[in-house]
């Protein structure tokens, strides 16, 4: 599941070398790509609801969900509300282990601010709460109930959602393992192809569910 500023062209450099071994399915998330859209915004049991569709369509009973930022997100809620429903998790630069930063919120602000004023398309839709509010989606004290086996990829720097967010989440989850990558920025599953490529690769083949 891709992040909030992108769509699910993300993945295809991820999928491509590692297709071999694994089936992947990469979707639009609703608001994004060739995906439905509305002006309305979108909440997170939005995005949940469409996900939990797409995998019925393709009798996905229990696949690994891998999502980057609000993606993860979505993938985490899942975990949380239908367990059942998840073999594995891989979490990258996740919304929800922490608020967004400052300095992101206000990178953020710039970017949407400028596109307005030359008419440009912003890359995502409004993201709401269940009661029309914007949200942060926040959830650490749900974590510690969370118990399928969790990879979480963090950048050494990140300005959107710093480290010390991934760290508690790794200490709260009982089955998470942490990997931070050497780089800067929001998506080190790009910045980094290979090294994160191979962090699924390994986690995807790891067999014993008691172990990450």
């Amino acid at each position: 599941m891709h992040g909030g500023a992108t769509d699910s062209r993300d993945w295809l450099e991820t999928m491509r070398p590692l297709s071999g071994s694994h089936t992947f399915f990469a979707p639009d998330l609703v608001g994004y790509g060739l995906s439905d859209k509305t002006k309305d915004g979108y909440r997170l049991s939005d995005f949940v609801e469409f996900t939990m569709r797409f995998a019925d369509e393709l009798d996905l009973s229990c696949p690994v969900l891998v999502g980057h930022s609000l993606g993860g997100r979505v993938c985490l809620e899942i975990a949380l509300r239908r367990p059942e429903r998840v073999h594995k998790l891989v979490l990258i630069n996740n919304a929800g282990f922490s608020k967004l930063g400052r300095l992101g919120s206000f990178i953020g602000f710039v970017a949407w601010k400028v596109r307005t004023i030359v008419g440009r398309p912003q890359p995502s839709p409004k993201f709401l709460k269940e009661d029309g509010a914007y949200a942060d989606w926040v959830c650490l004290e749900e974590l510690p109930g969370l118990r399928v086996p969790t990879l979480i990829v963090w950048s050494r720097r990140d300005l959107y959602y710093p480290l010390a967010g991934a760290i508690r989440a790794a200490d709260l989850i009982p089955k998470a393992r942490l990997e931070v990558l050497p780089c800067q920025g929001h998506a080190p599953h790009r910045q980094k192809r290979g090294c994160f490529n191979k962090l699924l690769l390994d986690f995807l083949n790891h067999d014993q569910d008691s172990e990450v």
